[in-house]
């Protein structure tokens, strides 16, 4: 193990679909640097069927191997009573949790006109689901002790949508204003909550992205964003990054200036009119809070 300067040095750690892709690299990488990891993984296909051990063991053996401290847990998330056992595991075999990586993911991609509830359903039980059930299970913990670190998986299909992906955008997208909620109730427990949009190889991709490309989204490189935003010293909240092949960037919400008319005069032909100036992003802002966002509509008939 490496020496540690970011405080992750016997903090337990929780990875949430750990047996494979990105939450391998996460796993093997906060044990690198000292946490105690729980390797979570149903161990079933891509699209959610199936489930087995051999994945979680092999991640596990991988770690200890390296002299890292690991333990094995088969529970889906997308039951409250697999949470449960998830954050157990932790308990049991470490005493504690103070991290949480919310990963497990799966698609069903098919156009929307061919989506059936089944494959929105399922989307949204594991990835949507999933990440509740699960930091529903370690929040009281974690607000306990006064220290937590959790991170969620969100996609850029969530946040610009894409072809085919409907249910996986949309569920995406909700983990974002999860997050953000999240962020604001746990900030006075010294919890802090912020959201990754990864790009990387993995089993969900390979089939989507040509070789060439896969060959520079390497799942390592998405890993370090992850371990310093679980970090002891961390000093963003509720912040959303997109991170992959090595590039890491912080996305915000901007808000043109747009137009103010008074309550009464607004009307179909007053926003015509002004369609133009609406969508003129050359003075917007960034809003960080719902707060902002209601003064910054309601200034020009405020006083």
């Amino acid at each position: 193990m490496e020496n540690d300067p970011f405080g992750l040095s016997g903090r337990t750690a929780v990875i949430t679909g750990a047996g494979g892709g990105l939450g391998r690299t996460h796993a093997i990488l906060f044990a690198k640097h000292g946490a105690n990891v729980v390797v979570n993984d149903l161990g079933g296909k891509f699209d959610g069927s199936g489930k087995g051990s051999e994945m979680a063991d092999s991640v596990v053996a991988e770690i200890k191997a390296a002299g890292g401290n690991a333990v094995a847990n088969y529970d889906s998330v997308a039951t409250a009573e697999g949470a449960a056992g998830i954050v157990k595991s932790a308990i049991d075999a470490f005493g504690r949790i103070d991290i949480l990586v919310n990963n497990a993911g799966i698609l069903r991609d098919k156009s929307f006109v061919n989506m059936t509830d089944e494959d929105w359903d399922i989307v949204f039980a594991v990835h949507v689901k999933g990440t509740y059930y699960c930091t529903k299970a370690a929040w009281p913990l974690l607000r306990e002790q006064k220290y937590g670190r959790v991170v969620f998986t969100a996609s850029a299909s969530g946040i610009y949508g894409n072809f085919g992906q409907s249910n996986y955008s949309a569920a995406k997208m909700g983990l974002i204003g999860l997050g953000q909620t999240l962020a604001l109730e746990g900030e006075k427990y010294n919890i802090r909550v912020n959201t990754i949009a990864p790009m990387a190889a993995s089993r969900m991709t390979e089939s989507l992205v040509p070789p060439h490309i896969l060959e520079k989204l390497k799942p390592e490189c998405v890993s370090p964003l992850v371990v310093y935003l679980c970090s002891e010293a961390i000093d963003v909240n509720g912040e959303v990054y997109e991170v992959g092949a090595g590039a890491v960037s912080r996305i915000e919400w901007l808000r043109s200036k747009g137009v103010a008319m008074r309550p009464d005069q607004i009307s179909v032909e007053a926003v015509a009119a002004a369609w133009k100036q609406i969508n003129d992003m050359t003075d917007s802002k960034i809003l960080r809070s719902v707060g902002e966002s209601t003064r910054a509509t309601l200034a020009h008939c405020m006083g």
